[in-house]
């Protein structure tokens, strides 16, 4: 999994797209119609997808359990991190205990790409 921290932009679009590994980099990317993705994701990949397509599913699902389990991501609680570096450091924490969660719970190695392409 990759992150980056900021808007919507072409230019936080083009920061993430280069974090991703390589080998995910070369698989279909399903989005929707937001324009950023046009510009930076490779046309030959892109497949943008109206809402309820299904094709989303998994990555709506990461956001969800994002913002149940870290209360900080929401302005409005009382766990909100005003500091940009605690912010980073808990949701790279959470990245990497889902990852280890995920490799438990479907007991193969979700880092091969290969095995996403079938």
């Amino acid at each position: 999994m990759a992150i980056v921290i900021g808007d919507r932009s072409e230019r936080t679009c083009q920061k993430l797209w280069q974090r991703i590994p390589a080998a995910y980099r070369a698989l279909q990317v399903y989005t929707d119609f937001h324009k950023a993705y046009f510009a930076v994701v490779p046309r030959e990949q892109h497949q943008a997808c109206r809402k309820g397509s299904g094709l989303t599913n998994s990555v709506e699902r990461f956001n969800l359990t994002l913002r149940q389990r870290l209360g900080r991501m929401v302005r409005k609680t009382l766990s909100f991190s005003k500091s940009w570096a605690m912010h980073l450091l808990c949701l790279r924490l959470f990245a990497d205990a889902y990852n280890r969660y995920c490799r438990k719970r479907f007991k193969r190695d979700i880092t091969n790409p290969t095995l996403l392409s079938t």
